[in-house]
């Protein structure tokens, strides 16, 4: 059973869970700092990770998934969260600058058709980041927080997710090397612990981000097309 939208939120308003997006908006904002004039699509649950970008975006738009169910999010100008079908954004081609997706992947039954109408509707030459549990990392093991439910990934395994749906894997990194333990002293030794992990290359982090892009001369998979009804990453 997916986790729902509420134990999400419960769980980025932790000590834990404000630890989780700190260290993931790090590798975001060295990535592509910011999202000024950009159009913007966060699919899953990826609230806490794009909140400090948001409003500079010229739109931006979330997608969660009828499973989890969705809470609104409002950047000024009214509610820009909407309920959709893993597989079926009700979304136009070629519109989004950037995407990033979040609590999206790992509990998909469809993961390949998802990032399929990603490509859909991203703009040619757009970028994609996919964060998801890391498959060797200790956050996977623990059910005491939401990277321990669904599938983790190793960095091999979603740079061939992403390759199967004609996106171009770029850069990879990895965060949380501290483990998920809300405990006082290892949330004080958390933020050394990410720079320990990030200057050694560990394997270890919880959470692998990696990124891609759109590259229109790839041709689609004809059996995945849509139903009819300075860097903060290291190259992959």
């Amino acid at each position: 059973m997916r986790q729902t939208a509420q134990t999400l939120q419960a769980f980025y308003q932790t000590r834990l869970g404000r630890l989780a997006a700190q260290a993931a908006q790090a590798r975001l904002r060295a990535a592509w700092d910011g999202f000024g004039g950009l159009d913007v699509l966060g699919i899953g649950y990826p609230q806490p990770y794009l909140e400090p970008f948001a409003k500079a975006a010229r739109r931006c738009v979330l997608a969660m998934p009828q499973e989890q169910g969705a809470l609104s999010w409002d950047l000024g100008q009214g509610n820009v969260v909407l309920l959709s079908e893993q597989a079926r954004l009700p979304l136009m081609d070629n519109v989004f600058d950037r995407v990033l997706i979040a609590h999206g992947l790992e509990e998909s039954d469809c993961p390949q058709r998802l990032l399929r109408e990603v490509w859909r509707v991203m703009a040619p030459e757009g970028r994609l980041i996919v964060l998801v549990a890391n498959r060797a990392g200790l956050w996977a093991r623990s059910e005491a927080q939401p990277f321990g439910h669904g599938r983790p990934y190793s960095r091999g395994q979603l740079a061939e997710l992403l390759r199967g749906a004609a996106l171009e894997p770029l850069a990879s990194a990895r965060v949380l090397f501290a483990p998920p333990w809300d405990w006082p002293l290892m949330l004080a030794l958390a933020p050394r612990l990410e720079e320990l992990g990030a200057a050694l290359a560990l394997p270890l982090g919880g959470v692998l981000l990696m990124e891609a892009i759109k590259r229109q001369q790839i041709s689609p998979d004809p059996g995945l097309r849509r139903p009819a009804r300075e860097r903060g990453l290291k190259p992959a």
